[in-house]
């Protein structure tokens, strides 16, 4: 496993001009006399609290026991201990728990730990981005993993792809934690359905 090199390599990639983030939207002028959309119902904020590193910060909570695991099996909790200015977005125990189970499965499969490490690798951005760098706006960030998250600070709730940021800016001594409610998946992993193995053709980018 090649978890350090992939880090440092993409580090370097990871930097996309985050000026992107700045060209929002402009809402019109009249926009100031629409009332702003009501907040869809939120899961509860596992109220993670900052404990040091992030590694160190998730293993204290008791809601992100499988992404600690998971960290653990693909050798990436040394890096999210030392490595400073990251910005993590940590699916909870919960959001892990709403893949179907087959694809819950397959990630958490020793022989399939490659694709678990790809997948982690697309939570994490080498840049320190906690949401007031993208409050207001919307646009793409390169992850660790080389593909692109799209960051939208344009809602009442801030979201990257299709998750809400449930708890934002946990401030963990290494860089941000940015609580997410689902996991995300890169869209060249494919995650099996109840009949296929990793690898299979069935699309599951998200």
């Amino acid at each position: 496993m090649h978890t350090f090199r992939l880090f440092v390599s993409a580090a370097i990639a990871a930097l996309i001009p985050f000026a992107a983030l700045s060209q929002g939207v402009t809402p019109p002028a009249s926009a100031a006399a629409i009332p702003p959309p009501r907040a869809a119902s939120l899961p509860p904020s596992p109220n993670l609290a900052p404990n040091g590193s992030m590694t160190a910060t998730l293993k204290a909570s008791p809601d992100f026991t499988i992404l600690s695991k998971a960290l653990d099996a693909t050798q990436m909790s040394a890096l999210l201990a030392k490595t400073p200015g990251l910005t993590l977005f940590a699916p909870t125990d919960t959001a892990f728990r709403a893949l179907p189970p087959a694809e819950l499965s397959a990630l958490l499969d020793p022989k399939n730990v490659a694709t678990l490490q790809q997948v982690l690798t697309y939570h994490l951005v080498n840049l320190d981005l906690p949401t007031s760098k993208f409050k207001g706006a919307k646009g793409p960030v390169q992850s660790v993993e080389k593909s692109n998250l799209l960051l939208d600070g344009s809602g009442a709730v801030p979201k990257v792809n299709d998750a809400d940021i449930i708890q934002p800016d946990v401030k963990a001594a290494n860089g941000t934690i940015q609580v997410v409610d689902k996991v995300l998946i890169p869209t060249d992993v494919n995650l099996p359905t109840a009949n296929a193995e990793v690898g299979s053709p069935t699309p599951s980018g998200r």
